[in-house]
This record gives structure tokens, C-alpha cells and sequence, in this order.
């Protein structure tokens, strides 16, 4: 971690007045990113944003089946056969343009077996590759330059488990052809049901025609190594402007009071702080609210935690815009230009009293046609109900007017112990029937991979807290976008499936960043009476079960002693009438293996015990004994749909403390799936 210290500057080397000469070159792409005052701008020359992604091809149509289809990997353009070999075409587009952002993972054809096949980058009418080589050494390693425009994501994340980004922007003046060639394994298996799989996107950009863009070359590299040493420098160290006399407001919200502070202009606000102190800073978090008005017109509405990235709890990270220090103190650097005044309010909406010590620092800016407004809105899908392996498009925001996307913050409490993030993202820009933005899952779209819990930050991607991510618990994932901003001259519609592993219930709240012209409006309003709503923390509130067997031992709960084969988890679906909507389950075994669990009882004695199971089409024959004694044999699980069955064993003497359940897989009925399967919801002792 960081301590409660930036790198401060007063002036860096680009600034508003950069002038691109008339040609997008590699440099001018360079300081563009670090130029934090051409971010309210619109672009000029004018540019498109898209994405080409290995998302599922049988994606078609919202009217269509396969619209929520989830084999989001080795999906390509085409196959080119290329001096005796095999190339999949990841990305094929007309210039002139440029590669802005490419994310990656990749395993071989027996799961997380790691992988590195070559990667190439045919440029202009160049047969050549203009850059090739390992894709994990282009990607995320130092080939083409090193971090933070290359990174993955925590060291503490096994390798094989990371996603790849590389931010280095690869412009091109005619055309970009991106193909990979993997081992023998990749074939022409679509999908990789069997062989190598390849998950990918890249974002980039198009100019409009006429557009000069300087095409990359090793030598364009090369000349450019201290421009991309001093850019490298600035993202690295996360170079955050000083806050010069900034305006102030420090001292006690009580509930429903407010603070005002009013600028006039023209100006920009170029950074914030904001610092809580509560009892109960998780609420304070979520029920402080910033709303800012630019020359009459609000444009800002959103939880102090939320706007900031934090969420509801305070992790520290920081990234080229947001940012959350040790001491709990948070800051956003986007440059927020005004013609004539600005007002920020905060508004205590919670039920305690609140401390707030917040600073707002402006500076000179001359507003012109071209400058845009500073938006961020934040919406709560309150207690919303997931699908097991489906998605359901969830709204982050859809824009009407001119303008240009920059980002989100997500903040989700998760109700069940599966992974809650397997849904792509879909953006329409002006209209568009089909999303020239669509991804391979949610993680992927935040930098990450594998639904990994690990904490990390990057210039322009973070997970803050991640621990929710495959349990019930609260994450946060930020991405915040530079190059690849996503400009819009009539609209942008902004969904992500929220695609669950497991039926259940979660707070889904996602913060959208963007830039519009005066005028321009979006579907999200002020929700004043979700910011009241109690952060869920703990699964029995947020997911209240249909079915709940009372001083029932459940299932999921018990523990582990050993088993000869198979895999055990706790499987949640509140359609199956589990009591707490859960079932410890046991996979993958085969005739004779065996499973001990422990379940604890509270006193000594002789109890009338019952056991509640699953039966499916897919479940086993079963011995069960309780501390070493049969007490069921040959019990049949099978049934044609997914039931409760209960076993009476009878009087039972039970020890304090531990106690074990042992199940024998004997065989399945005739009838039966055979996958041997075993479910226990509860038992119930009287």
C-alpha cells in the first residue's frame, strides 16, 4: 500500500495548450493521456471508439437465443493461412486509427495450463508484422514497453489467474490486422469447447477520413523513448496536481442539513477531497451525498463513496483520476470546466451526524465550443434478483446529446458464494441496433481475470476490495478511461449483463464518468431515497431465503473431513426450496468414494434425527452413516426434477461438539444422469 502522500505538481509538461501540428502522431497520442485538460474537449480530429473482443459469435440479437451466450473466448474474424501457417484474425480495421487498449488472458487446452502463442501487428499495406512476438511478453511483459502502460494485475495473483493490459497506443495511418497464432491445440475449435483458449479485447480508435496519423514503427519507438519515459514517469508515480487555495468546507453535517460553496467563472475544477468521519462510516459513505451544479444545470449527483470509487467501504488505491489514501482520505483530478458559476453541495442524507473536512481547488480555463460538462450519476439496483448462468442487461446509463464516456465505478454486495461478475458489457454509441462495444465478462472489462478477490490499482483500472467476488461480501471494481474514451454525437446506451453463477440477490450499483455538451441529458436521476437504504453486509439481510428450516444444521455450514474423489461447495438457488436457498454439494465422484462431514452439536443426548436431501436426475445411490453407523443404505436421490427429500434415521445418540456424517456413493438408479451427485440442505434434531 501508499502512504497518505501524492506526488504534487503545479504545472506539468503538457497542458491545455498542446497543439498536435495538424497530424495524430505517436507522441501526440503519448501526451494526450497525460494531458488532463483535453479530457472535457471533444476530439479534434474527430474520432470513433469501438472494440473488437473473442466474445460469444452466437451473440446476435436481444430477440434471438444465445444473446447471454457465455464462451467468450478463441471467437475470431477469420483464419488466414500465412507462409505454411495458421493466423486467427482478432481485429481487422480501416484507418486511419489506432490501438488504444488491449486486455488479455489465456490458458491451453486443459484449463489454467499456461500458454504464449505470437501475437502480430500488420500495419498500413504492409505484409510484414510491424511488431511481433509472445503474447504475454507484448502484452503485459516489457517487449514493447514496460509498466504501467504494460501490467497485469496483483503479484499475489498466480500467473495464469491475471488479465494482461497494455495501454500503449499503437496508430496506424491506413489499416490495423491483429492475428495470433496459437499451438496445434487452437484449431478450428471456435470456442475452445477442447483446445487453446484465447480471451481478448482491444479498443480502438478511427479518425475521420483525411485524417493524417502517423504510422508506429521500431524506429517511431525508438525516437520517442523520452516522451514515453517522462508519460511512464507521470502514470507511474500517479502525478496528481497540488491543490492550490482551494475552496473549503470542514465541520459537522447533522442528518438532512447541507453545505454549499459557490465559484464563479470561467474556470475549472481540477481536484476534490473529501474526508468522513461517522460512527458508522459505511452508511456515511453511501448516504453523503455531492451534487454539483455547472452554470445552472446539474450535472453531478452521487454518494461521496461512490463518486470517489470507494464504494461504501474505504479501501486505499489510487488511479490517474480517483484515488483513496491510508488515512481514509479520498480525491478525484477530473478537470470539471464552467463558463459563469459552479455550486457543490453535500447533503447529509443518513440518520447520524457526519464529520466532513472536503476542498475543492480551481483554475483557469477558457471555455469555447468545443468544451464539454462534467457528468457523474450514480443508480442502485436495489435487492436485484440474478439468474443462474443467464444474464439480464442491466442499465449503467444511456445519454441523449454530445459527449464522450470516461468511465465507471461498480460497488456490489454479493449474496451467494459464486462469482456474481460473468456478464459482458454492451455499448451503443448514436443508435446503434448492435453494440460496437461487447465483452468477454465483467472482470475483463475492469483489467482483472477469473473473478480474482486480490486488490489491485493501475493508472486506469482497480479493484479496490474484491472480496466479495466469490462469497457473499462487497466489491468494488473502477475503470476509468483515457485514450479510450468513447466519444458520441446523438447517444450512448450503456448495459452490463449481470450474469450470475447462482439465483440470488445483490445491491448492483455502478457510478458512470462522462463529458456532454450543454444540453445533454441522461435516464439517471437523483435517488435520494436509495442513498437512505442500509449497505447490506451480510447475506441473511440482503437475501432473505424463501424457505428457512428453523434450529436446523445446514448444510453448507458443515465442514469438510476428507473425501476420495470429487469436488464439494456450497451450491445457492433460491428456486429449489433449500432451506437459506443452499445445499452442501458433492460432484464429480464415482461409485465408491466416500465423504465425511462434521456437523457440531450443542449437548450431549439421544436426539430423533432427520436428514433433508436433494433429489435430481443426476444424483446417486447413497450409504449415509452418523458417527460411523449406517443409518440409511442404498438411499435413491434420483427424481425427474429437483426436489427436497426427507430421511427419517431414527433415535440417535450425539456427542458435544462434533459429529460425522458419512456418505458412500453405491451407484445411480437405471434411470438416472450418471454424475453420481450428492446434496445435503439440513439436519434436523429433535
Amino acid at each position: 500500500m501508499f502512504q497518505n502522500k501524492f506526488v504534487a505538481i503545479a504545472i506539468i509538461f503538457v497542458c491545455a495548450g498542446w497543439s498536435w501540428g495538424g497530424e495524430v502522431t505517436f507522441e501526440s497520442l503519448l501526451m494526450e493521456m497525460v494531458d488532463r485538460d483535453a479530457a472535457p474537449r471533444q476530439p479534434d480530429p474527430w474520432c470513433t471508439c469501438a472494440q473488437a473482443s473473442s466474445y460469444d459469435r452466437a451473440t446476435v440479437s436481444p430477440d434471438k437465443d444465445g444473446w447471454y451466450a457465455n464462451k467468450d473466448r478463441s471467437m475470431f474474424v477469420r483464419v488466414e493461412e500465412k507462409d505454411g501457417r495458421k493466423e486467427y484474425v482478432m481485429m481487422d480495421a480501416e484507418g486511419p486509427g489506432a490501438i488504444v487498449r488491449i486486455w488479455g488472458t489465456w490458458h491451453g487446452p486443459r484449463g489454467r495450463e499456461f500458454t504464449n502463442g505470437t501475437i502480430r501487428f500488420y500495419l498500413d499495406d504492409y505484409d510484414t508484422p510491424a511488431f511481433e512476438g509472445p503474447i504475454a511478453d507484448m502484452i503485459s511483459g516489457h517487449m514493447l514497453v514496460g509498466p504501467p502502460l504494460s501490467n497485469s494485475v496483483s503479484e499475489k495473483t498466480p500467473y495464469a489467474h491475471r488479465g494482461h493490459n497494455l495501454y500503449l497506443p499503437i496508430p496506424y495511418g491506413k489499416r490495423c490486422k491483429v492475428t495470433y497464432e496459437g499451438g496445434d491445440s487452437i484449431g478450428d475449435d471456435f470456442g475452445a469447447r477442447r483446445g487453446e483458449a484465447l480471451y481478448y479485447q482491444i479498443n480502438y480508435r478511427t479518425y475521420e477520413s483525411g485524417t493524417k496519423v502517423q504510422t508506429l514503427s521500431a524506429k517511431v519507438l525508438e525516437d520517442a523513448q523520452a516522451t514515453l519515459k517522462k508519460v511512464q514517469n507521470q502514470l507511474g508515480s500517479y502525478e496528481h496536481p497540488a491543490m492550490q487555495d482551494p475552496a473549503a468546507f470542514a465541520g459537522i453535517l447533522n442528518p438532512a442539513e447541507t453545505n454549499k460553496i459557490t465559484l464563479t467563472g470561467p474556470q475549472a475544477v481540477y481536484a476534490m477531497s473529501c474526508k468522513l468521519d461517522a460512527e458508522n462510516m459505511t452508511a456515511a459513505l453511501r448516504s453523503t451525498v455531492l451534487e454539483i451544479d455547472f452554470d445552472g444545470q446539474q450535472t453531478v449527483w452521487a454518494p461521496m463513496g461512490d463518486f470517489f470509487g470507494a464504494g461504501a467501504e474505504l479501501a486505499p488505491y489510487r488511479t490517474w483520476y480517483n484515488a483513496v489514501t491510508e488515512d481514509g482520505t479520498m480525491y478525484c483530478y477530473w478537470v470539471m470546466p464552467f463558463g459563469k458559476k459552479v455550486d457543490i453541495t453535500i447533503t447529509n442524507l443518513g440518520d447520524q451526524p457526519v464529520k466532513v473536512q472536503f476542498q475543492a481547488a480551481t483554475k483557469k480555463y477558457a471555455w469555447n465550443d468545443k468544451t464539454m460538462y462534467f457528468h457523474a450519476a450514480w443508480r442502485l439496483y436495489h435487492k436485484a434478483k440474478t439468474r443462474r448462468a443467464n444474464g439480464i442487461d442491466t442499465n449503467y446509463v444511456t445519454i441523449t446529446g454530445a459527449g464522450k464516456y470516461m468511465g465507471d465505478a461498480l460497488s456490489i454486495y454479493n449474496g451467494a458464494d459464486h462469482w456474481w461478475g460473468e456478464g459482458d458489457e454492451k455499448i451503443y454509441v448514436d443508435g446503434e441496433t448492435f453494440p460496437s462495444h461487447i465483452g468477454t465478462g465483467t472482470e475483463d472489462y475492469y483489467g482483472y481475470a477469473w473473478c480474482h478477490p486480490n486488490p489491485f490499482y493501475a493508472p486506469f483500472h482497480a479493484q479496490p476490495t474484491g472480496e466479495g467476488n466469490l462469497k457473499p461480501g462487497y466489491s468494488v471494481n473502477n475503470r476509468f478511461r483515457s485514450l479510450d474514451a468513447v466519444p458520441f454525437k446523438k447517444s450512448l446506451k450503456f448495459d452490463m449483463e449481470l450474469w450470475h453463477w447462482a439465483e440470488t440477490v445483490v445491491n448492483y450499483a455502478p457510478t458512470t464518468y462522462w463529458y456532454a455538451a450543454p444540453g445533454a441529458t441522461s435516464n439517471v436521476s437523483p435517488a435520494p431515497e436509495d442513498a437512505k437504504l442500509p449497505v447490506r453486509l451480510t447475506a441473511e439481510e440482503i437475501n432473505q431465503p424463501q424457505f428457512v428450516c428453523v434450529n436446523a444444521l445446514e448444510g453448507e455450514k458443515f465442514e469438510v473431513v476428507a473425501k476420495t474423489g470429487g469436488k464439494t461447495e456450497v451450491q445457492n438457488n433460491s428456486g429449489y426450496g433449500w432451506s437459506w436457498d443452499g445445499q452442501l454439494w458433492w460432484r464429480d465422484a464415482k461409485p465408491g468414494d466416500k465423504l465425511t462431514l462434521a456437523f457440531n452439536v450443542e449437548k450431549a443426548g439421544e436426539y430423533d434425527v432427520m436428514g433433508c436431501f436433494t433429489r435430481a436426475e443426476d444424483y446417486a445411490v447413497v450409504d449415509i452413516a452418523i458417527n460411523g453407523e449406517i443409518v440409511a443404505r442404498d438411499e435413491d436421490f434420483y427424481y425427474t426434477e429437483v426436489v427436497g427429500h426427507q430421511v427419517k434415521f431414527g433415535k440417535l445418540k450425539l456427542k458435544q461438539g462434533p459429529n460425522t456424517l458419512e456418505v458412500v456413493i453405491k451407484g445411480a438408479n437405471p434411470k438416472a444422469v450418471k454424475k453420481y451427485m450428492f446434496g445435503v440442505d439440513y439436519l434436523f434434531l429433535e
